[in-house]
């Protein structure tokens, strides 16, 4: 959050209390980072990474980040005062990576980990992005592989953000391959074979 001379908003200090108050997945070490200064006129950050990477540098299982945004003039292409921006990535195994449907279950185990717990919003939009790669020269003896990136962002309809939160942490998981919290979702198999 950008140096302020006065105390954040009241709604932006509720969506503060409540993002601080959310609660993750054990499998996911969250901390807070620094936030974008130029998006917003108020923003706070976390990074997450799936366990059991030492957390500050990205994990082999899935990594992502979470960035509130509030501007209490409302941007019109935000459709409110708040906006959320995500991002979620994790590497496969290369036959899943060759799923012409992998992006489609992608974004919808982000509306339905939103929709699970509740998360009012409006207005998502995203990308999901597979890349395929192969090793060569040096590179080698690393073979193939695959991974997904979920980047999305839609408009919270209140400053009550915790299942926002907790969402995107489910989502960072089921694309790291771990067992979704909710019954009847099909996982993702985790990539086995380390790349560089």
């Amino acid at each position: 959050m950008p140096e302020q001379a006065s105390p954040p908003p009241p709604e932006f200090a509720a969506a503060l209390d409540a993002l601080r108050r959310s609660s993750t997945r054990p499998e996911l070490a969250i901390s807070e980072i620094p936030a974008p200064s130029s998006l917003a006129p108020y923003a706070v950050a976390l990074a997450a990474d799936v366990s059991p990477t030492p957390h500050g540098s990205d994990s082999e299982l899935g990594t992502g980040r979470f960035v509130l945004l509030y501007d209490p003039e409302e941007p019109e292409e935000w459709g409110g005062r708040f906006r959320i921006i995500c991002f979620a990535q994790a590497p496969l195994e290369t036959e899943i990576g060759l799923d012409p449907f992998l992006a489609d279950v992608a974004w919808s185990w982000l509306v339905d980990a939103l929709d699970a717990r509740g998360a009012r919003y409006a207005a998502a939009s995203g990308t999901a992005t597979k890349v395929l790669s192969t090793g060569y020269g040096e590179l080698a003896e690393q073979g193939d592989g695959a991974q997904i990136e979920l980047r999305a962002s839609w408009t919270p309809l209140d400053h009550e953000v915790a299942a926002h939160v907790e969402g995107w942490g489910e989502l960072l998981c089921m694309l790291a391959g771990l067992p979704p919290s909710t019954e009847g979702v099909t996982l993702l198999a985790r990539k086995r074979a380390r790349r560089g």
